[in-house]
């Protein structure tokens, strides 16, 4: 049956989009409120990971059979994903924008976590597979993702450390 695995990229992908329209607009404002990008070098090669992994999906998922209890895991990542999205309100963004004399985020999954989205993202990227029983698939992209975090965290971390309040 093909409509449940074509029903949850479909949803995923909009998703994406929407995000992608959100962020841009975040990205601007922030940028216009006297932010600026920090370590801006890493990102094609994120987005490129995350183009990647999302349209692979696309081609080797469809049809395939859609695992419950995976599914439940991915859309308890959803719920967290939106707590995030909630908790940042218009500080989110895809790229590390650093706006001086802001605090930090300290609420919502910040209270838990230094980083909770990029934890939920690592999550989506392993478990999104495995909804379709695609086990490899998901190691590989979780092993890419992995190390462009790695790269991303450290150089957030040092963003966020020189514009401390």
């Amino acid at each position: 049956m093909l409509w449940p695995s074509i029903a949850l990229l479909t949803f995923v992908s909009l998703q994406r989009l929407a995000e992608l329209v959100h962020a841009r607009r975040n990205t601007a404002a922030l940028l216009a409120r006297g932010g600026r990008e920090c370590a801006p070098g890493h990102y094609p090669f994120m987005v490129a990971m995350h183009a990647a992994w999302l349209l692979g999906l696309w081609l080797v998922a469809i049809g395939r059979p859609v695992v419950l209890g995976w599914f439940l895991l991915f859309m308890l990542l959803q719920g967290l994903r939106l707590w995030v999205l909630a908790t940042l309100k218009e500080r989110w963004t895809t790229r590390i924008i650093i706006l001086p004399g802001a605090s930090l985020v300290t609420t919502g999954p910040y209270r838990f976590l230094n980083h909770p989205n990029y934890a939920i993202v690592a999550g989506e990227i392993a478990v999104l597979p495995l909804c379709f029983g695609l086990p490899l698939y998901a190691a590989i992209f979780s092993l890419l993702n992995g190390i462009i975090l790695t790269v991303r965290i450290r150089a957030e971390n040092a963003s966020l450390k020189q514009t401390a309040i």
